[in-house]
């Protein structure tokens, strides 16, 4: 979908995309248009789906989309606009698209992406994103579910909501740190399985069979129950899907359904080509970093791990003081935002 102001021509354009999509009448994609900007949101194949979703086919999708914007439409500046989870999705294209290397998926299926058409963007903004959809996961997961066949038997030593848990808010860093490790075990465990699931299928012939599986309690971070976890102006005791202790075994938390090659290409925190941090080390482009400081989904380590991992001097970084995940609570604060982008973008000769 392109958006822009009728009448107005540029010869830049921004692009925003997400793994799923969905996010062209975001408030801030709208407001730049508004704004005079020329704006297109490219969903990828898993437009509101990701349970067989693979990152490196999203790449794909978004390459075309920019060489359609540069060859039919015109463009000769494409900056792309990473918001929330579209910020590493983001990365992880410029990274492929300045120095493409991968051939396969994750789970060894032949996806070449050197015989795609990737034309590098121009810059990136990276808006109230994190670093990853794997890294997002795994600090949300719940830890003390020690076994995925039994996910209600949980230990209370790890759960943080249950009562009967002794560590109780403020943490202490030993139980920060514990409980930290443990969701990483538990990202492992599931991508041992994963594998070791594949491995029989294709040991039995059946190369192009997959398994959907569930995984339950995605919703578990210590920043939503201990304020002082990462502080910032966010609400405490809540997320950006409501109360988190609902929301942790709700119908739509992150990888609540999903399939074993995609668990291994969006989810595994091993696995993954999509590593937000990684690839922003070996981008060149020019790169803006908002942070918004009441964001109840991505805390502000994010913007902060984002804009020290990129390894040039080309970078900017601004906090939108009081801003939410979508500005649905604040939309006073977009022209900030706004604002941002368009200085940015005229400091780096994007503008126009």
């Amino acid at each position: 979908m392109r958006i822009f102001r009728e009448g107005t021509s540029a010869r830049s354009v921004i692009i925003f995309s997400h793994p799923i999509g969905g996010g062209a009448f975001l408030p801030l994609v709208s407001a730049l248009a508004h704004a005079g900007h020329h704006v297109i949101y490219c969903n990828t194949r898993y437009r509101g789906n990701d349970t067989a979703l693979i990152m490196e086919k999203c790449i794909a999708d978004l390459g075309a989309c920019i060489a359609h914007a540069r060859t039919r439409l015109g463009y000769d500046k494409v900056v792309l606009g990473g918001w929330s989870g579209g910020g590493s999705l983001s990365l992880f294209y410029q990274d492929q698209a300045e120095k493409t290397t991968i051939t396969e998926t994750p789970a060894g299926d032949p996806y070449d992406l050197t015989k795609k058409d990737l034309p590098p963007a121009d810059g990136i903004m990276l808006l109230a994103a994190h670093v990853s959809r794997a890294v997002t996961l795994t600090e949300w997961m719940d830890p003390s579910i020690l076994d995925e066949t039994r996910p209600f038997d949980r230990d209370a030593s790890l759960n943080i909501y249950d009562p009967a848990n002794p560590d109780q808010p403020p943490y202490t860093p030993a139980f920060v740190s514990r409980f930290r490790a443990a969701q990483l075990d538990r990202n492992r465990r599931i991508t041992s399985w994963v594998r070791e699931t594949l491995e029989d299928l294709r040991a039995r012939g059946e190369h192009n069979m997959e398994r959907a599986f569930t995984v339950h309690g995605t919703m578990a971070n210590v920043c939503w129950t201990d304020p002082a976890q990462e502080l910032s102006d966010r609400r405490p005791y809540t997320c950006y899907l409501g109360d988190p202790r609902i929301a942790n075994d709700g119908p739509v938390g992150l990888a609540r359904f999903t399939t074993l090659r995609s668990w291994l290409s969006q989810w595994g925190f091993d696995t993954t080509n999509a590593d937000g941090l990684g690839n922003a080390a070996r981008i060149s482009c020019p790169v803006l970093v908002i942070n918004n400081t009441a964001d109840l989904a991505c805390t502000p380590s994010h913007a902060t791990r984002l804009y020290e991992a990129v390894s040039h001097d080309r970078k900017a970084y601004r906090d939108i003081k009081g801003a939410d995940h979508y500005y649905i609570e604040r939309p006073d604060l977009l022209p900030e935002a706004v604002s941002a982008c368009r200085e940015w973008m005229e400091a780096e000769s994007f503008a126009g």
